[in-house]
Order: structure tokens, then sequence, then C-alpha cells
């Protein structure tokens, strides 16, 4: 089955990372970052710098799930000093997918742009924030997917057994749905409003792996250009991995269940995609 949309690998080998074309500025214009946090108070302060240094226009949105080691409180006290942060408190840990979801709503409700998901561990590197917005600002596509597993791009500190499971879960998602990009595990992700805003939030099975895969998918059959922009991917600098077993299991059941649904004539319409070259 062929791919419903084209993924790209763009170039950077003349573009160091952070470093997007000058009539992009200024950078993050219209950007809302939407950052889950739990039990992330050693991290949040030093990425929160690092993504508004990156992305200097943009606004930083915290969703934090009512975090017991004081994340969301650090939370407040960033937004008091720096009127580019909002917080958004949720009652308790609900799974990242629905912290995601959540915090999408605020951010189109606040009149994103532009939308983008990252991870407060320090995985996905903030440097390149401008990188992965300059495929949206350039209109060459509606999702940009910050790639492991595309040309250039990269996994650090992972033993052998992760690197398998996070490869092998999107090598078989994309076999399986008949998805163009390489790396449909990641949440390292950058969409367009209109794009995200088309998206039906309440009938997305929201979790850890599967909800990035059904994100995409989604995005996918509603036609959007989809395009990777190699990244090198660091495990978490502090805390431990929220990964786990259930979550692994989880991916592999939803994505056969969307498949099955499309079997059944129960799927997402499929649209006609524009390429993201």
């Amino acid at each position: 089955m062929s791919p419903s949309v084209d993924a790209i690998e763009l170039p950077t080998a003349h573009d160091p990372p952070g470093t997007a074309s000058p009539e992009a500025e200024p950078a993050g214009a219209g950007a809302w970052v939407v950052l889950p946090t739990y039990d992330e108070r050693e991290n949040l302060e030093a990425i929160s710098a690092a993504i508004l240094e990156s992305l200097p226009s943009a606004t930083l949105l915290v969703v934090d799930d009512s975090s017991p080691d004081g994340t969301g409180d650090l939370a407040e006290e960033l937004a008091a000093r720096d009127g580019r942060i909002r917080v958004h408190h949720r009652p308790g840990k609900q799974g990242l997918g629905r912290a995601y979801l959540d915090g999408f709503r605020v951010a189109l409700a606040g009149g994103a742009a532009m939308v983008v998901q990252m991870d407060a561990d320090w995985s996905h590197d903030p440097a390149v924030l401008a990188d992965l917005l300059a495929p949206l600002t350039a209109d060459r596509a509606d999702l940009v997917i910050g790639s492991r597993y595309t040309r250039g791009g990269r996994v650090e500190d992972w033993g052998l057994v992760r690197r398998v499971i996070s490869r092998g879960g999107s090598t078989f998602a994309r076999i399986v749905l008949g998805l163009g990009p390489h790396d449909l595990t990641g949440g390292f992700k950058a969409w367009r409003a209109a794009t995200l805003a088309a998206l039906p939030f309440d009938g997305i099975r929201a979790g850890g792996y599967v909800f990035q895969i059904e994100m995409t998918y989604r995005a996918s059959r509603l036609g959007a250009r989809v395009a990777e922009v190699p990244i090198t991917f660091r495990d978490r600098r502090l805390g431990q991995s929220k990964m786990s077993r259930r979550i692994i299991v989880e991916a592999l059941f939803v994505v056969i269940s969307l498949r099955w649904d499309e079997l059944r004539g129960r799927g997402p319409r499929r649209e006609r995609s524009g390429s993201a070259g």
C-alpha cells in the first residue's frame, strides 16, 4: 500500500540546527510550544529558557498534571516573571496524549498559527526549533516531524532493546497503515494550526507511542503535507523514563485496530495530499 503523503528529508548540511533563514524572523512569531510536564521540576526552568532563547517570539504553554514535585508551582513562578510563559493545570496524571490534546485546545483557542509539541526532559533539543518551524513558514508542509530515522537523524544513549522497540514500532505502523514518514513514534513535531484544528480530538485514542502514531495517521488521511527534519534524540538528562510495556502493547493493538477500521469502511476518509517537497 502506497503512502498517502510524501515524507521529505530537509537538507541541513549548510544550515546547522537553529540557523533558519533570516526572513523567518522574528523567530517563533505566531507559534505556541506545548510542553507537558509531570515531575519535571529539575528540568523545567532550564528547558523553558532554552525554548524561548530559540524562539523568542513564541508562547510557551506548560501543561502540568498536578506534579507531586511542585513542577506546576515552579511553572507559575516562571510565568509571573516572563509574559511569554503560560500554565495550564490538569487535575491529575491522565496520560501524555491527553495532556497534549488539552494543550492543543488551549493553544488553538489562544490564536496560535503554529503549534509545537515537545518533551520537557531535554530529549528534544530546543536549538532545532526554528528548523522545525521552517517548512511551515515556507508553506512546504502542514506537519513537520523531528525525525530520528530519516537521513541525518540519530539516537544517542539508548540500549539495543529500546532502539529495536522504537524503530520497530515506527516500521510496523508505517507498513500496516501505509504511511510515508519514517519516524511515527517520536513526539517532536510542529503543526500548522489549521491542520491540527481539523483533527477529531475527541476520537483520538490517546496514549504514549500510540498518540504520536495516530495523530500523524489522521493528519495524513486528511491530506496533510508531512515533512521530516532530521534530529539527534538524546535520552532524558534528569529523572526517569516514563516508557512502559503497557504503552508498547497498547500501540501495537491500536495500530492494528486503526487498519481494521479502515478495512471495514469505518476509518477516516482519505483525502488527496500534496507533496511536501
